[in-house]
């Protein structure tokens, strides 16, 4: 099977088949849910094999991060999923909110990572984060799942926990001073798109962070690998969405052919950043390979 983007076609067989071969089976569940051949249920089981007692996720849910304990990332990630399942729902969410509020700082922001007992096969800026301090950058991620699953989700929506972590994330960014990191960028101009319809001044904000991103779109990630960019459907990947009016519609055009001929032989697609251990190079190439397929469908013309 294969599906023409912006005249350049995609193998979506050979993705499925890279996914059997190399794939962990959430990541292949997500895929099937993509393309129409998996239901809700079948991802939502899959998930739950990365859920703690505590009502978080870990056990390298965050590849680079495979500690067995609950994370922020891991949360990311899970409510990520949680989202992409909808309109079906689930507890768990509602329960996934109510760890994170337990883990929330005074000033409503989440730490980067919290302590890591076992550091095996996790990337060093996870074991060295410092729990006692808000990252925007980690709580931005967290709160913009939780805004897309809260738009088929009432009570996560409504879920004092989010509530606390826009506004920590609304105060910093409103309080940004100079260019920030380009993770930081890219997951600032991500919760602002998340939250435009009811925070006024959202589409300003928008505009304002906009100015830091080259005219091209593509921004190198400074401390990362060499050739480690964020790419404009990185800032924008869906249309009709207000951080996708930062981009001309030729530069999207651009990437959008980028990434439909940056699939591998193989089928699957590549990630420009380090991993951390054999397992996590395999498992990011998978979520890649779903990234990929759901931005090139979402855009599909």
């Amino acid at each position: 099977m294969r599906a023409d983007c912006c005249g350049v076609r995609i193998d979506v067989h050979a993705a499925v088949s890279f996914m059997a071969i190399h794939a962990r089976v959430l990541d292949r569940r997500r895929l099937q849910l993509l393309i129409g051949e998996a239901d809700p249920g079948e991802v939502l089981a899959a998930l739950d094999a990365y859920r703690n007692p505590d009502r978080g996720y870990g056990w390298g849910l965050e590849p680079d991060l495979r500690s067995a304990e609950s994370q922020p990332a891991a949360a990311m990630h899970a409510l990520e999923v949680l989202a992409e399942a909808a309109p079906a729902t689930t507890s768990r969410a509602v329960e996934l909110c109510d760890w994170l509020r337990e883990h929330t700082l005074a000033d409503g922001g989440l730490p980067f990572a919290l302590p890591i007992d076992d550091p095996a096969g996790c990337a060093p800026f996870w074991v060295q984060a410092d729990p006692r301090t808000s990252s925007l950058q980690m709580t931005a991620q967290v709160a913009v799942k939780a805004h897309l699953l809260g738009r088929h989700q009432p009570n996560v929506a409504g879920h004092p926990w989010l509530a606390m972590a826009t506004e920590y994330c609304l105060e910093a960014i409103r309080g940004m001073d100079g260019a920030p990191q380009a993770y930081e960028l890219l997951f600032a101009l991500q919760f602002l798109d998340a939250v435009a319809e009811h925070v006024p001044d959202a589409r300003v904000l928008i505009e304002q962070l906009g100015r830091y991103l080259p005219a091209d779109g593509s921004m190198h990630v400074e401390g990362g690998a060499t050739d480690e960019v964020l790419d404009p459907l990185d800032f924008a990947p869906h249309p009709d969405r207000p951080v996708r009016d930062l981009f001309s519609a030729e530069v999207i055009a651009a990437d959008l052919e980028r990434l439909a001929r940056l699939q591998q032989p193989d089928g699957g697609w590549l990630v420009d950043f380090a991993s951390y251990s054999p397992a996590a190079a395999l498992e990011w190439r998978g979520y890649a390979t779903v990234h990929a397929v759901n931005i090139l469908q979402s855009n599909a013309r």
